[in-house]
């Protein structure tokens, strides 16, 4: 009988055999090709995408879309990607979410109430920060300052803590924004107040393994990168009077710089080769820092990127971002001066994928793609968002930044997440 079984099989598998490649490719592909973009701008936080490729140029409709899900919520969280899954946050039934949906088909897996409350203010309710993802664990802050670890599985909550009533942070006039970053077991914030700005938490656990020290001033709406300088890994961290570094191992301070922020602070900063640039709006401007020493040495501050919250991004040695100052800018990183300005779109949010920015008008939704070029803005089609919310508040827009990976463009409007195909050849 064993025998016969064996022989039904060999059959069969000679029968199947010069199709087994067809097969590994089919079934195959989206396990074992599959990119993954676990958090905030991506793998690095440089927001490039890991696709080598994009459609281009658009049709005259825009990309195919794919899906459109009315389940996250309202809020202005964005999107991390693994595994075919796809994270994001939203308020909805009394409280904030962290949710769950099939990257591919839009459905939703599962979603876990973070925060009982909902943070409200005038240009949006709802939370503003992207999930961490982290081997089998999410970790996500509501936007009063509830930081959880969930189950990637089910959405079950491991642990909480509070920023504000547990680690003495304050909640800044827009809520809490940042994006936590993962450092092999910590889970590193910015709580903000006299206990330290920053703190580090065991992430299995939650429990307190350090506060920032040398540093005591209040949080603001940035999000930190860790970095290697001369062999030193330093966390970089963007507030309203300044930029500073700690050392990821024990908080200690290791330097820090004046800036010249008001209002509020928001973009996340950027580093190449032992050069760190930041940027803020309200007619903040930027500057460009060399590292070395105890103190950084100023390379420049001027007013060709005031970049108001729509990101920037570094393309070979050229930073493209919006600018409240004259539209789309491309900045030279190294010397600060201005290559080109765009005012063919007005404001927004931009990503970055294969050679193309895609940039994201935040009044009217419509989403461009535009070659990442010092030779001028060099658009190559372009599409409007739709459906779009009817629950946005007046003084609120399209703000969420735009991911891309594995061929598929997901972007935000309140409770409409989107996803479109933009898959290369």
């Amino acid at each position: 009988m064993a025998g016969r079984r064996v022989s039904f099989w060999s059959c069969h598998l000679m029968k199947i055999k010069p199709f087994l490649p067809l097969l590994i490719l089919a079934f195959g592909q989206s396990l074992l090709c599959a990119e993954n973009w676990p958090q905030w701008r991506g793998e690095k936080r440089d927001d490039h995408s890991p696709d080598k490729s994009i459609l281009n140029p658009w049709p005259a409709a825009g990309p195919v879309q794919k899906w459109v899900s009315k389940e996250a919520g309202l809020g202005y969280s964005g999107f991390s990607v693994a595994d075919d899954q796809l994270f994001t946050m939203g308020a909805a039934d009394g409280g904030e979410q962290v949710i769950c949906v099939e990257a591919l088909t839009g459905a939703r897996k599962w979603a876990a109430k973070l925060d009982g409350r909902i943070y409200e203010n005038n240009w949006g309710n709802g939370p503003r920060c992207t999930p961490t993802v982290d081997g089998d664990q999410i970790y996500a802050l509501s936007g009063s300052g509830i930081l959880g670890c969930l189950s990637r599985k089910d959405g079950s909550i491991l642990w909480k803590v509070d920023l504000v009533a547990e680690l003495g942070g304050k909640l800044q006039g827009w809520g809490y924004t940042e994006s936590v970053l993962i450092d092999g077991n910590k889970v590193i914030c910015t709580p903000g107040g006299d206990q330290g700005t920053m703190a580090a938490l065991d992430k299995m656990t939650g429990k307190v393994l350090w506060r920032s020290t040398g540093i005591k001033e209040e949080a603001q709406y940035s999000s930190p990168i860790l970095i290697t300088h001369e062999g030193q890994r330093q966390v970089i961290q963007l507030l309203t009077k300044t930029v500073f570094a700690v050392n990821p191992d024990n908080g200690e301070l290791l330097w820090r710089s004046d800036f010249s922020g008001r209002v509020a602070v928001i973009p996340t900063p950027i580093y190449q080769d032992g050069h760190l640039y930041v940027t803020a709006g309200y007619g903040t401007g930027c500057r460009m820092f060399k590292l070395g020493g105890k103190q950084p040495e100023v390379v420049y501050e001027n007013n060709v990127m005031v970049n108001h919250h729509g990101g920037v991004i570094l393309v070979d040695g050229k930073l493209y971002g919006h600018s409240d100052k004259g539209g789309w800018t491309c900045q030279d990183f190294l010397t600060g001066e201005k290559v080109w300005k765009s005012d063919v779109l007005d404001k927004g949010a931009v990503g970055y994928a294969a050679g193309h920015l895609i940039c994201v008008e935040e009044k009217s939704g419509v989403v461009a793609l535009v070659k990442a070029s010092k030779e001028g803005w060099k658009e190559e089609g372009r599409f409007t968002l739709t459906p779009q919310t009817t629950q946005r508040k007046p003084q609120g827009k399209i703000w969420v930044h735009p991911v891309i990976v594995n061929g598929m463009l997901y972007l935000r409007d309140q409770e409409f997440v989107y996803a479109y195909d933009v898959k290369g050849s």
